[in-house]
Order: structure tokens, then C-alpha cells, then sequence
């Protein structure tokens, strides 16, 4: 392969970091009055790169998967999909985040400069072929969102949820790499193929390679917020503002999905019978949690992280189930991102000038005030509660069906009865908007592009789950 073929190759990340810069300039240089450009020009970038990681397909067959860069980077149809979920759902995180921060009068500028390397983060993660690729990729994403988090001292209690973000997401940072250090030294090489071969010569109880097995498991579910390495995913959800956890809440999940097909999967293959019992000791727990301590929350924001944990579960429970689990995790990867943009995107709707839309008291009677709102919230908590025919229904229904057939009839069982307590504290929401009664009568007022936003978030519930076949069969088609 030539220059310019792999120069084409990895075009949609060259744009997304060379839009970064470009941002970077005229939010230095533009006149006030002008810097709502950068808006703009992000949606824009989004859109443009989307567009561009499927020209392939619109055009003609591609031969995927192809590496390039030595090695350190592999476009492949699975990647593609998700990049293109990423681009959407940050897209909508802009989108909802206009009207936040123009309702807490704060400039937006950075935050949306801090999106797009964000989402380039991502982008090299999700295509990484190497495990320096892939740090890079995951501390690009970290750090922006790091400094996302803490950019707006005066909403809510960022800074304090900011230092905890980092002190454990550099915590994670170091587990990972020491992880990858003492893989390297058990394999002698940082690509992940080579990694596999040199994994299936080794002996399977090898002392060096599961001590880095134990490193990479950590971190990673440190990264993920899987118990018991969660501690710090409450906090920051209830301490950051609602227009930075709409995207860090939500795109991230596919990029995590995505670091653990790559090292779990595409590196650590011949060891499985070793990670899977961590793992679905993981899921597990995750989901037990997660669900049970949901139900004690009043605050939204810190209902929903609890909420995550479960998600993640179920998310692992697929990585345990072969091929079949591995296409019903990344399905659920999927679904969940547009879930979580969705259920943060209309909290920061009902944001008010100085006070957050975060408890359950501040979602009451919404339907007197709001009714097409609380109607799309309804779809939303419907679909997070796995209740058909919403898209949720069916994530986890593929990933149980997953779990099944690969034998694992015990987590299956322990995740619906998980599954079924945690749809108490969704509908609850429901309960709060459509029964009980407001203590504010003011209208909720919202530009056409947020109205825009809350409908496809709410609608593509109801439709991806109706129609949940043609998605199922396109996460098939991605990881074949």
C-alpha cells in the first residue's frame, strides 16, 4: 500500500485532529460576536467525518480489514460502525449543549474544542492495532475530558468532581500501562496480532502473563466504572455539568467496548478461559450494584451513573458469550450511547438559569408542562428499563440469548432478575412526570434544533426497537 492510500485510509481522524487545531485558532482570534462559528464548524466536522468513514461503503466493497502505519492502526468494518455512533452521538451532545450553556450564560467554545479531540481519542482507540496506539488514543480522550469536566467552576460541583475523575483516571492510566509493560515483556511486542501468537506459545498459567492479565482487567474496569472499581462514577456524574456528562456518559461506552475487543479478543484470545471468570465475576457485581444501590437515589444525575454500572454489566456479560456475545455487545454499545445522550440531553433542557435539572423533584408533573418532553423522557427511561418494544428490549434480550447459548445459564438468570429490579427506579421517573404535581407552572421554551434533538433521541427508542433487525444484522455484518 502507497502513501496516499493509507494517507486516505485514516483520512476522518486527520480532519477531526486538524478541525481541532483549526478551532483551537479562532477561539482565540474571533471577535466575540462572531464565536458562535465554532458551533458550527464542530457540528460540521462531525457530520463531514461521518460521512467520510462511510464514503467507502456508499461507493463501492471496501477490503476490510487493512493495517497500516506498520502495524499500528487497522480500519475494519466493525470500527467504521462505531466511529460513526461516536460522531452521532457527539453530535447531539453539542446540539443539547447550545441551550445549556446559553441558559447559564457560559462561553461554550472550549468545551466544544475539548468534544472533537475528545471523539479523536476515541476514533484511535477504537482503531488501534498496537498498544501504544491504543494509550494514546485513551489518555487523548481522557484528558480532554478531564479538563471538560472542570471548565465550569460555577456549575454544580465540577472542580470537585474533576479532581476525582483524574485522580482515579490516572490510577486507571497507571494500571493499563503497567499492564501493557508486563505484557510486552511476556511477549516481546506491542502489536496485538503478534501479542496473540506469542500468548498461544506460552504456557496457559504462565506467571507474567496473568500478572499483566490482572493489570489490564483493572484497568479497564477502572476506565468502564465496573465494581468495584466504580467509586468515582457517582461523583462525577453528579458533580459535572449535565452538557459534559451527555458525552462522557454516553460515546465513551463505545470506545470501551471497543479496547476490550482489541485487547481481549484481538490480543488475549488463547488465554480466554483465564480473563472470562474476571470478567463475568465483573458483570456481575456490576449489575448486582449497580441496579440495587439506583433505587435509593432521589438525585437523577447520580440515579443514572448507578444506572451505567448496570450497563456496563450487562455489556461484559456479552464478552463472554463468543463471536455471538461479541456482536450482541456492540449492539448494546450502540443503543446505550443514543440512551444516555438522550436522558442527559433533556435534563439539560430543564435546566434553569443557576439550577440544574437533577432530581426527581425538579421532573415533576413535567407532562403538565412539557407533554412532548415528558413523552420522549417516558420512551427514554422505557427503553434504559428493557421494556419492549423499545431498542433496550432487544440489546438485552441479544445479549441474555448470547449468554445462553454459550452456557452461561446463571448470569443469564442473575441479569433478568437485576434486569427487572432495576426497571422500578425507570419507571419511577415516569411516575413522577405523568402522576405527581408540579410545583412550577412555567412552560419549557426550547430553539427548534433541541427540539429537534430530544425527538430523534426519544423516537429512535421506539423505531430501532421495531425495527431492530436491520441494526442487529449491520453489528452482524461489522464483526464478521
Amino acid at each position: 500500500m502507497n502513501w496516499y492510500q493509507a494517507l486516505t485510509m485514516i483520512l476522518p481522524e486527520i480532519i477531526m485532529l486538524a478541525m481541532a487545531c483549526v478551532l483551537l485558532m479562532l477561539q482565540a482570534f474571533l471577535p466575540e460576536r462572531r464565536k458562535g462559528l465554532i458551533h458550527v464548524l464542530a457540528l460540521v466536522t462531525l457530520a463531514l467525518v461521518a460521512i467520510l468513514t462511510m464514503r467507502p461503503y456508499l461507493v463501492g466493497s471496501p477490503v476490510w480489514p487493512e493495517s497500516i502505519l506498520h502495524g499500528a492502526f487497522v480500519r475494519d468494518r466493525a470500527g467504521d460502525l462505531m466511529k460513526v455512533f461516536v460522531e452521532i452521538v457527539a453530535f447531539l451532545a453539542l446540539v443539547y449543549g447550545k441551550q445549556y450553556f446559553r441558559v447559564w450564560q457560559q462561553k461554550a467554545e472550549d468545551f466544544y474544542i475539548l468534544l472533537i479531540l475528545s471523539v479523536f481519542g476515541m476514533m484511535v482507540m477504537i482503531s488501534a492495532a498496537n498498544l501504544l496506539t491504543l494509550y494514546l488514543g485513551l489518555e487523548t480522550l481522557a484528558l480532554a475530558s478531564y479538563a471538560a469536566v472542570a471548565m465550569f467552576r460555577k456549575i454544580g460541583l465540577s472542580v470537585e468532581a474533576a479532581v476525582k475523575y483524574f485522580v482515579m483516571g490516572a490510577v486507571a492510566s497507571g494500571m493499563l500501562l503497567y499492564g501493557m509493560s508486563l505484557l510486552y515483556g511476556a511477549t516481546g511486542s506491542l502489536q496485538l496480532s503478534e501479542i496473540r501468537t506469542a500468548v498461544a506459545a506460552l504456557p496457559a498459567h504462565d506467571p507474567l502473563l496473568l500478572l499483566a492479565l490482572v493489570f489490564l482487567l483493572v484497568g479497564l474496569a477502572f476506565k468502564l466504572g465496573a465494581v468495584p472499581f466504580h467509586m468515582w462514577l457517582p461523583d462525577v456524574y453528579e458533580g459535572a455539568p449535565a452538557a459534559v456528562m451527555s458525552f462522557v456518559a454516553s460515546a465513551p461506552k463505545i470506545a470501551g467496548f471497543a479496547i476490550l475487543y482489541r485487547v481481549l479478543v484481538d490480543g488475549l484470545a488463547p488465554i480466554s478461559s483465564q480473563w472470562q471468570g474476571i470478567v463475568g465475576l465483573l458483570a456481575l457485581l456490576s449489575m448486582g450494584l449497580g441496579n440495587v444501590v439506583a433505587i435509593a437515589q432521589t438525585n437523577v444525575k447520580r440515579m443514572l451513573a448507578y444506572s451505567t454500572i448496570s450497563h456496563v454489566g450487562f455489556l461484559l456479560l456479552g464478552m463472554l458469550s463468543g463471536s455471538v456475545g461479541y456482536t450482541a455487545s456492540l449492539f448494546y454499545a450502540l443503543t446505550y450511547a443514543l440512551m444516555s445522550v438522550g436522558a442527559f440531553g433533556l435534563l439539560m433542557l430543564l435546566t434553569a438559569r443557576g439550577q440544574e435539572a437533577e432530581t426527581l423533584d425538579d421532573l415533576k408533573g413535567l407532562n403538565q408542562r412539557a407533554p412532548w418532553l415528558a413523552l420522549m423522557m417516558a420512551f427514554l427511561m422505557a427503553s434504559m428499563a428493557g421494556v419492549p418494544p423499545f431498542v433496550g428490549f432487544f440489546s438485552k434480550l441479544y445479549v441474555l440469548q448470547a449468554a445462553v447459548e454459550a452456557g452461561q445459564i446463571w448470569l443469564a438468570i442473575a441479569a433478568v432478575l437485576f434486569a427487572v429490579m432495576g426497571a422500578y427506579y425507570y419507571l419511577r421517573v415516569i411516575k413522577v412526570m405523568y402522576f405527581d404535581t408540579s410545583e412550577n407552572e412555567q412552560p419549557v421554551l426550547l430553539p427548534l434544533d433541541a427540539q429537534a434533538a430530544i425527538t430523534l433521541s426519544g423516537t429512535a427508542q421506539l423505531f430501532l426497537g421495531v425495527f431492530a433487525g436491520p441494526l442487529m444484522s449491520l453489528c452482524v455484518w461489522a464483526m464478521n
